[in-house]
């Protein structure tokens, strides 16, 4: 009788020539993304763009990007995955040179611009997202995961401190149509991804809200899906808004210096690169659990910014903040993509998007005058509080534990 043999261990996502190519796409769109507000930035540095403009053409994009992402989502459920990356990269490239054109000369059409190339980023998110589910297999999509969590943290940081450096050889209007470059290898890198099931294809007719609802269906379908969705808006909306807001405020007013700024949001940023990194190695056994507990973590953040406490305490807040916001976004990707119908993913992916960032201005405009009518303190405290007790909450949802049933969960 022959003895069995073990099953070869399955091969590294860094070894395998597809993930690369959309790993390298979405980096690519990473870095157009994080760039574009720097280059921006840089213009009004060289009074070619006032504040005022400079803030309308960042809410146009955001605009764009908001209204682009639920279309996105039912494109890439009813379309191939691969071709809305395509168009949706290639509408962010010609936004470009519209900029170009623009600066300095008209402000609508800056505006118009940036509108498109939000939309062009929106649509782009749900189908990475998706397209990921169909290059990697499901024994491998938390370290696929976890390397495009790195590639969003590095972008982070690289992006503009690529830009700054750039920037001391070549005008604002080169750093743009960089930019289209940029998008154009997001547009053209990426291969193929699984082709479409013929028994989920929908018949012509349907339209896109119907689509859109039933995507809303199956998101309902998962209790843990809209635990967690609910308490990411909590912490994005009053954690991340209120932070954004007072930790400016705070490095003015208490510590006398921008360094405590820089340092604190480069910190978050370290943080979640290692918490990219720990993702690939930990496999707890509720992985919901401490994904949850992750989001919370995020808490530390407002909490270091309530008492004049020594900058290293702040910076080290915002080291587990970042951290912990990996240890959560990770399994949270990995889980949709297990748990959530194939033919339905990329729309479940969208609405994430859409409310997590939708709500996230709504938060910002807030905080400021809640600051300004009850005190930096307070308003920090309810936030701290919200970070994690909100999570903690979520965490007692059916199917939270896991992030599904404990059966699917561990496959």
């Amino acid at each position: 009788m022959t003895p069995r043999t073990a099953p070869p261990p399955p091969r590294s996502v860094l070894r395998d020539p597809a993930f690369l190519r959309l790993w390298a796409g979405t980096t690519a769109s990473g870095l157009a993304t994080w760039a574009l507000p720097f280059v921006l930035g840089l213009a009004v540095l060289h009074r070619e763009l006032g504040a005022a403009g400079l803030g309308l053409v960042l809410a146009a994009r955001t605009a764009g990007f908001l209204g682009a992402v639920a279309v996105g989502g039912v494109l890439a459920d009813r379309h191939s995955r691969r071709a809305v990356v395509l168009w949706s990269a290639l509408a962010a490239a010609v936004a470009a040179p519209l900029l170009t054109v623009g600066l300095g000369r008209s402000l609508v059409l800056m505006a118009l611009a940036a509108a498109l190339a939000g939309a062009g980023q929106g649509a782009c998110r749900p189908a990475f997202q998706a397209l990921t589910a169909e290059v990697v297999d499901a024994d491998r999509r938390q370290r696929a995961n976890a390397a495009m969590s790195l590639s969003v943290r590095t972008s982070t940081l690289a992006g503009p401190a690529l830009t700054a450096l750039l920037a001391a050889f070549v005008d604002v209007r080169t750093l743009l149509l960089g930019i289209g470059l940029l998008w154009l290898v997001a547009a053209f890198v990426p291969g193929r991804g699984a082709s479409p099931d013929p028994s989920t294809e929908r018949p012509p007719h349907v339209s896109f809200r119907a689509e859109f609802i039933d995507g809303i269906r199956e998101a309902r379908r998962h209790p843990w899906f809209l635990a967690g969705l609910g308490a990411l808006t909590a912490v994005v909306a009053l954690g991340y808004s209120a932070t954004s807001v007072a930790l400016p405020l705070i490095s003015r007013d208490r510590y006398g210096t921008e360094w405590v700024l820089a340092a604190a949001m480069t910190a978050y940023t370290v943080g979640a690169l290692g918490g990219a990194l720990l993702t690939t190695r930990r496999r707890p056994r509720s992985p919901g659990w401490m994904a949850f507990a992750g989001l919370a973590a995020y808490g530390f953040a407002p909490l270091s910014l309530m008492l004049p406490v020594h900058p290293l305490v702040v910076i080290a807040a915002y080291v587990v903040a970042g951290i912990g916001i990996e240890l959560f976004n990770v399994p949270w990707f990995t889980a949709a993509q297990r748990e959530v119908a194939p033919d339905k993913l990329a729309r479940v992916s969208s609405l994430d998007f859409l409310v997590s960032y939708g709500l996230a201005p709504v938060g910002l405009a807030l905080i400021a005058p809640a600051i300004d009518a009850f005190g930096v303190t307070p308003v920090l405290a309810v936030c701290a509080a919200a970070c994690f007790l909100v999570p903690a909450a979520a965490a007692l949802a059916p199917t939270a534990r896991h992030f599904g049933r404990p059966s699917t969960a561990a496959g």
